[in-house]
């Protein structure tokens, strides 16, 4: 018997929980504006989940997926992407969205129940929020195809949870993306549940990154809560994508922070103490401690940073709450081009339900 094969999966971290920075950590590391900038987003989405979560609360916000502890994961990526790049996230990759200029009222809009939300007045060709699990990586592996033919030197960047990676479409999206060698990354970010099922009861693999060797691309693990690892790690995807090399499957281990939703309950499944320790390796503090180091940070650049980001959260808030309401039709008005009678039926219905026609 003679092997015929063999990888390896490499791991990534230049920053560690404590804002220790590697020998081998690459030039961003020293470049105080861009990681100034880094930071100050994953400081608006942190004060942004906060919000949101409050306002499901009090009732002015439907179920919404927080995405606390996923900051160095969602900043780093759309950090590393261009700018005609197209994003297919999951639904709470927020610190992705605001990075690429999606509004932060818009993204309220869609979770109190609007779909004017998914109407981008930035990054129009990214995708909106992809419920059904894991299909978001067909779409990213279709808008890559595109890219191909057409070619056009930009690439598609694919979100997935760790659960979704026990879906077909998972399976089927990195299979064609390796097959026709497609502009695209895939990232996975593993917080260790996929809602209450833990990663030890999906899958015996030892990383989700090696689930790339079966589709004959490269897969890397890296440090989620590292930004500069994170958007290190991407950037390089990104850019042999480019060269047309093909795609790349990134791993980024991290931690869900928050519920799985305001709609769970994750006392009911996780142990304390595993959260607990999760909260002394999340992405802000380290980022912060590293920044004073290099002594272009300090506690009162942080106070004034935080209350810039309530100031911006409130006023997207009360843009959120001032936006009119939507007319009914609009449940109907892309459906069909001829809509069919019991279409209009339910839309006459709805009118008459909503007190008068048309609103």
């Amino acid at each position: 018997m003679k092997t015929v094969a063999e990888f390896e999966i490499k791991y990534c971290q230049f920053l560690d929980a404590e804002g220790n920075l590697a020998a081998s950590a690459p030039p961003l590391a020293r470049d105080s504006g861009e990681l100034l900038k880094m930071y100050r987003f994953m400081t608006l989405v942190r004060a942004f989940d906060t919000k949101a979560v409050n306002l499901q609360r009090t009732g002015r916000l439907g179920t919404y997926a927080s995405c606390l502890g996923h900051e160095a994961a969602h900043v780093g990526v759309a950090a590393a992407m261009q700018t005609d790049d197209v994003l297919a996230p999951v639904y709470r990759e927020f610190g992705s969205q605001m990075w690429r200029g999606v509004k932060m009222a818009s993204i309220l809009l869609y979770w109190g129940g609007d779909e004017r939300g998914s109407d981008f007045s930035a990054a129009r060709q990214d995708f909106p929020y992809c419920v059904p699990i894991a299909s978001q990586m067909l779409h990213g592996a279709g808008v890559a195809m595109a890219m191909k033919i057409r070619g056009e030197k930009r690439c598609s960047v694919t979100y997935v949870g760790d659960g979704g990676t026990s879906e077909g479409a998972f399976y089927e999206g990195l299979n064609v993306a390796g097959a026709r060698a497609l502009p695209a990354v895939f990232v996975v970010v593993n917080n260790g549940w996929a809602i209450s099922v833990p990663i030890g009861s999906q899958t015996a693999t030892k990383t989700l990154a090696q689930k790339a060797i079966a589709a004959g691309i490269p897969g890397i693990q890296v440090d989620g809560n590292d930004v500069i690892a994170v958007r290190h790690t991407v950037g390089e995807a990104l850019e042999r994508a480019r060269r047309g090399e093909g795609p790349t499957l990134i791993e980024a281990i991290t931690y869900r922070l928050s519920d799985h939703t305001t709609a769970d309950d994750a006392s009911r499944y996780r142990d304390a103490s595993e959260v607990k320790e999760a909260w002394t390796k999340e992405p802000l503090p380290r980022l912060r401690a590293y920044l004073m180091k290099l002594r272009v940070w300090d506690e009162a650049h942080e106070v004034a940073l935080k209350a810039e980001c309530t100031r911006e959260v409130e006023a997207a808030v009360d843009e959120y709450l001032s936006a009119p309401q939507p007319s009914t039709d609009a449940m109907f008005d892309h459906l069909f081009a001829r809509p069919p009678k019991s279409l209009l039926e339910q839309r006459e219905l709805a009118r008459r339900y909503a007190g008068s026609a048309g609103h």
